[in-house]
């Protein structure tokens, strides 16, 4: 009888397993269902999404003011960039207080009402936790460089002087890529791998890391749902500052991301604050391989939920890219977390131009399909979609025409570099203009009157010249707006969510240089998305099954072709579409 049981019961689990996918690579099961997988996040960038006091600057009770805005989109989650206080060196990732809201921002209790406001809507609030480096006006830093004896000397990185220079290392911001500043107050050199206004915490020192999760808990207790950790693969560091090989900084992120006890410090914060919380957790960055992007995501290893790898928004060059290239490392990623950890999905960020200038065609003949066919991507990968406020739009690039237009301090700085360098200052304008962050962080565009609505005053950065027809307002009433097939979109996926979120992908028509052409895949449904990626028509090779296939969004008015033998699809210029099989 016990036998007969035990075999029963052995047969049921099996079936389970069966039905809900345990142990096939990349299928769902209960357990493995979470929020943050199925979460779909727009990216905030509150110093340019709507400014409430006509100061120019956006704010806290602006973005308080568009919170149905982006309820309507049907997004889940708001990562939110830097609001603490801050001197704004490098537009909030230089904080001075960590417990406190920039005043340009507004104040903690309008902070307060924007958590509220974004919970009575179903949206959660990812937070941007800056914890490489802090600003050079935080107390910390105060006391760390007034004397070598000082308690807070050990929360950075120094470099006494009568030791000589130390190893040179490479600063991605300094206006000579020296990432040690020398300060004469104790006379030593203290390390900063971004601005010389961002010294490098030192997470070595235990009492900093305690620091750190104190400040984790004070926003877990107000009640956040995540953290985004910014150049977190940078943190831990050799201490002995061996001398790297002449030329490193061409590959830097070999030499800097991942060092030390990395993993330990994210195994001990997860210790202390993430597992108490129900809070999501993505870092920028996954370090040099799978290995060092797995180690930071496998669930056994108790570290973080997400990556952010760059491999993939990288592949954007103002040369223009392969698609096959891009195929590539996305289903090579894809493959190495099908089976276990988890990735986000992403193709533009605070720190990169526009979307569609950098891999689409913001021309006005193919911006808007070009533009829906990118998001058409990041919402039908596996992975967590990440969408930066604009794109819905097809928001494009600044179109600056002077060097006075940037308000970067990575852009400026290089300008000054190759100035002092006698190098070719006319070729890395030209480069500038194409590739600056500063394309990403112009006013949102929201209706065709003064500085696109965004402020009554004057705007602390140059609203792009096209905000008169590229706008929230104008696409509200179209049907067939950028805008409005974003939420097409976003809604195929929330009603989609065992295929689009956890179903398999299978890339199709590898070598079509035109193409990108998948399926995703879960028990019972099958979906196919088909993307030209260029501006002729373009045709699928022969091989898809499209007999039974029913067309469920596209970027057109009218479905592609079917060729005669339901084989093949011809596709018009930029043109998305997602079938159900």
């Amino acid at each position: 009888m016990q036998r007969g049981l035990l075999l029963l019961t052995l047969l049921s689990f099996l079936v389970l397993c069966f039905k809900t996918g345990y142990g096939q690579p990349g299928t769902s099961t209960a357990s493995g269902k979470k929020w943050w997988k199925e979460a779909i996040v727009y990216q905030v960038y509150p110093r340019s999404f709507q400014d409430s006091d006509g100061d120019g600057i956006g704010d806290l009770k602006g973005l308080l003011s568009r919170l149905d805005y982006l309820k309507s989109l049907g997004i889940t989650a708001v990562w939110l960039n830097p609001i603490y206080s801050s001197p704004n060196d490098d537009n909030g990732y230089d904080v001075s207080d960590y417990r406190n809201i920039m005043k340009d921002f507004g104040t903690m209790a309008d902070f307060d009402a924007l958590l509220k406001g974004l919970h009575d809507r179903g949206i959660k609030l990812v937070m941007d936790l800056v914890v490489n480096h802090s600003s050079d006006e935080h107390e910390w830093f105060k006391q760390s460089r007034s004397s070598r004896t000082s308690p807070y000397r050990d929360y950075y990185h120094w470099w006494n002087a009568e030791n000589g220079k130390p190893p040179y290392r490479y600063s991605l911001f300094d206006v000579a890529h020296d990432a040690w500043k020398y300060d004469s107050l104790t006379n030593a050199y203290y390390l900063h791998y971004f601005s010389q206004k961002q010294p490098d915490l030192k997470w070595e020192n235990p009492k900093l890391r305690q620091e750190v999760y104190d400040i984790m808990r004070f926003w877990a207790e107000k009640g956040i749902d995540g953290f985004r950790l910014d150049a977190f693969q940078f943190v831990a560091k050799d201490t002995t500052y061996p001398a790297f090989p002449e030329g490193f900084e061409k590959s830097f992120v070999q030499y800097y991301a991942m060092q030390g006890n990395l993993h330990g410090y994210l195994q001990e914060m997860n210790k202390e604050v993430l597992s108490k919380y129900n809070v999501m957790s993505v870092a920028e960055g996954a370090g040099n391989s799978f290995t060092d992007a797995h180690n930071l995501v496998d669930e056994n290893r108790r570290e973080l939920n997400m990556a952010y790898a760059f491999e993939g928004v990288d592949i954007a060059k103002p040369a223009g890219y392969s698609l096959l290239h891009f195929k590539e490392v996305f289903s090579r990623w894809d493959s190495a977390f099908a089976r276990s950890g988890w990735l986000s999905v992403f193709l533009a960020n605070h720190d990169q131009a526009r979307m569609v200038s950098r891999f689409g065609n913001d021309s006005p003949k193919f911006r808007e399909a070009s533009s829906k066919l990118l998001n058409t991507f990041i919402l039908t990968m596996r992975g967590t979609p990440y969408c930066y406020n604009g794109d819905e739009l097809g928001m494009t690039n600044a179109g600056f025409e002077k060097i006075d237009d940037f308000r970067d301090v990575q852009t400026l700085n290089e300008y000054r570099h190759v100035k002092n360098t006698g190098g070719d200052v006319q070729a890395l304008f030209r480069r500038l203009q194409a590739t600056s962050r500063d394309n990403g962080r112009t006013p949102f565009q929201w209706d065709s009157s003064a500085n696109a609505g965004f402020t009554t005053g004057k705007p602390w950065i140059k609203t792009a010249a096209n905000y008169r027809r590229i706008n929230a307002a104008s696409q509200e009433a179209d049907p067939n707006s950028c805008l409005n097939y974003f939420r097409r979109l976003v809604q195929l996926r929330k009603e989609n969510t065992d295929v689009l979120v956890y179903g398999n992908y299978t890339l199709l028509d590898k070598t079509n240089p035109a193409v990108y052409a998948y399926t995703r895949k879960d028990e019972g449904q099958t979906m196919l998305i088909v993307l030209n990626f260029s501006s002729a028509n373009a045709q699928t090779r022969p091989g898809l099954n499209l007999s039974r296939a029913k067309l469920l969004l596209s970027n057109y008015k009218e479905a592609p072709l079917v060729g005669k033998e339901k084989t093949t699809l011809i596709l018009k210029p930029y043109q998305a579409a997602v079938y159900k099989l």
